[in-house]
């Protein structure tokens, strides 16, 4: 083996990154991440304001990685989702005390994850920043990869780990193809306030045009996204405030009673995009830069926490050589199917759910009507919410993916 500067070197210091950073802490490897922002930055995109649903199985991910005690203070518990379908009769009601869990799933806003990964990560001695830094080029090798980045360092690791976003400068210095689909939808997001407390209710409403989801936060806030045709979001966000909740509360209801206030509003196009061959030599492509998808089961940011999950699992097991192509063979042989179920099954409900045909419109009120009816659909669709409809892996630590 060569030597390199670094065992593992970690492009992006997002919510995915920082996470695998802290997951591996108690290994020998040694870690460097590079990314583009100063840590504790306002402008660090993936740290902003937007509500993130941790599912149960990410919770139990984060209690694992001995983060949850601190990660917890900030988050709130969804203790029922409430699922219907605009304008007609079917309602599914998903519920904690069922499941005999205390919480199905947790919201947590990204800055506050932010806050706590960025303290976790400034306690780990052997951890190296590279910030705010960016690659401009990268040279495999068979023993190594090496990466130049932007302030002219060059560093090389046995293993690079791409977490560098939907956008990954990884993936396009390997002139990676890509699986993408346009959704034709566009996500609109906010912070809501409703007359009535929410109670730890979620509700995911669908309609025509898209699913609404609204999260419970803290202060009786509720995260808003809500999914319309591309280009019809904007009109809607040159809305005053008034005029802006009035349309949102014709298409939500009234569950929540009249919706009070609404804070700043951002928008993004959605759109499917699934990386050919995220595994290369020596290097692995995780979270958003492998994969990116419709938000309308929420599992966006649950899904690459698995990828950490399963990456972290098996690297721990065999730190002599963490670029060993048989590691990431292994790596790559249990997350792809995860990978391919969560696409898959996520544009199957966006087919089914954001249209306006009459027959699919009474199927899906018959169908969610079966389920609320059905205690063994009710369960099975609340393993799927909580991340826990999939096999365990045979790795390692027995992480709790």
């Amino acid at each position: 083996m060569a030597q390199t500067d670094f065992d593992i070197l970690i492009v992006g210091g997002g919510m995915v990154g920082a996470s695998l950073a802290y997951a591996l802490r108690n290994t020998s490897l040694t870690i460097a991440i590079i990314e583009s922002f100063a840590p504790n930055s306002a402008q660090q995109p993936s740290y902003d304001d937007r509500g993130i649903a941790i599912s149960y199985g990410s919770q139990c991910i984060f209690e694992s990685m001995g983060l949850w005690s601190q990660l917890s203070h900030y988050c709130t518990a969804i203790t029922d989702i409430h699922v219907s379908d605009r304008g007609h009769f079917g309602v599914t009601r998903l519920s904690a005390h069922d499941e005999n869990v205390a919480a199905l799933g947790q919201v947590v806003t990204a800055r506050s994850m932010g806050i706590v990964l960025n303290h976790a990560l400034a306690q780990q001695d052997k951890l190296e920043l590279f910030c705010p830094n960016s690659v401009t080029s990268l040279i495999q090798n068979t023993d190594y990869v090496e990466l130049t980045l932007k302030e002219g360092q060059q560093l090389t690791a046995k293993l690079v780990v791409a977490a560098d976003g939907a956008q990954s400068t990884i993936r396009q210095l390997l002139n990676l193809g890509a699986l993408t689909r346009d959704y034709g939808q566009t996500a609109i997001t906010a912070n809501i306030t409703p007359e009535y407390p929410h109670q730890g209710r979620a509700f995911e409403r669908f309609t025509d045009a898209g699913p609404i989801a609204l999260l419970p936060m803290s202060d009786n806030r509720c995260s808003l996204v809500w999914t319309v045709k591309s280009g019809d979001e904007v009109e809607i966000l040159k809305l005053s405030d008034h005029d802006f909740l009035a349309q949102l509360q014709d298409r939500f209801g009234y569950r929540l009673g009249q919706l009070m206030q609404v804070g700043q509003r951002n928008s993004y196009p959605l759109k499917l995009m699934q990386a050919d061959q995220p595994i290369q030599q020596r290097i692995v492509l995780i979270g958003n830069a492998a994969h990116s998808f419709h938000p309308i089961a929420g599992q966006g940011f649950n899904l690459g926490l698995r990828d950490v999950a399963a990456l972290a699992d098996v690297l721990s097991n065999q730190p002599e050589d963490c670029g060993d192509p048989r590691l990431l063979h292994d790596y790559a042989q249990w997350q792809q199917d995860d990978q391919d179920n969560v696409i898959n099954s996520t544009g199957l409900l966006v087919d089914l759910f954001s249209n306006n045909s009459p027959l699919l419109g009474h199927l899906r009120g018959a169908g969610l009507a079966l389920v609320e009816l059905f205690p063994p659909a009710k369960h099975w669709l609340a393993k799927k919410s909580m991340g826990l409809a999939r096999k365990q892996p045979k790795l390692g630590r027995g992480l709790p993916l």
